[in-house]
Parts: C-alpha cells; sequence; structure tokens
C-alpha cells in the first residue's frame, strides 16, 4: 500500500494548469504516481486537504527522448490528475505570495 505523500507526488503549476484551476474553478492538477489508481488518488487528496473530490481525470505521458552529444537518455514517463473537487470548495497552494 502506498502511502498518500507516495501517490501525490506535487501540485501542477504551469501555465496550463494554472488556467485549468483559475479561482471559481473547482479544479486543482497535480502530479501522481505513475502506478496509482483514481480511486487512491482521490482518497489521498481528500484525506490531506479536507477537501471533498467529485471526479478525477489522469493522464499519461511518455518521457522524452533527449541527446547530449552522441549519448541518448529518456526521461522518466509521469501521470497527470485532473481532480475537480466539490463546489464552493478549493485548495490555495500560493495563500499570501503578493
Amino acid at each position: 500500500m502506498k502511502t498518500l505523500y507516495q501517490v501525490l507526488r506535487s501540485p501542477l503549476i504551469t501555465e496550463k494548469g494554472t488556467l485549468i484551476s483559475e479561482p471559481g474553478s473547482p479544479k486543482v492538477v497535480f502530479k501522481v504516481d505513475r502506478r496509482a489508481n483514481k480511486q487512491e488518488i482521490k482518497e489521498a487528496v481528500e484525506s490531506l486537504f479536507n477537501v471533498h473530490v467529485e471526479r478525477v481525470n489522469t493522464l499519461n505521458f511518455e518521457g522524452k527522448k533527449r541527446r547530449l552529444g552522441r549519448r541518448t537518455g529518456q526521461r522518466s514517463d509521469w501521470k497527470k490528475a485532473i481532480v475537480t473537487l466539490r463546489e464552493g470548495e478549493s485548495i490555495e497552494f500560493f495563500e499570501g505570495v503578493r
């Protein structure tokens, strides 16, 4: 069994992620463990942030192939979760930042 902190890796603070989770919108974007399923993600968000989750959408991404000189490598595969919260609830990551 994975712990809550192994399921949720980090919030995704990107331009696209902030557009999805604009103020007033009940959606939050997280980078999650590749093996985590939707039920585990839902339980982790509800217990860590004390909110109610209505829906979880997940997307799998393949790592990009990268090259440095002759050597080639590949970034790790990863998974993104878009979590829809109950209406009126939100998660603030940057409280009081000016």
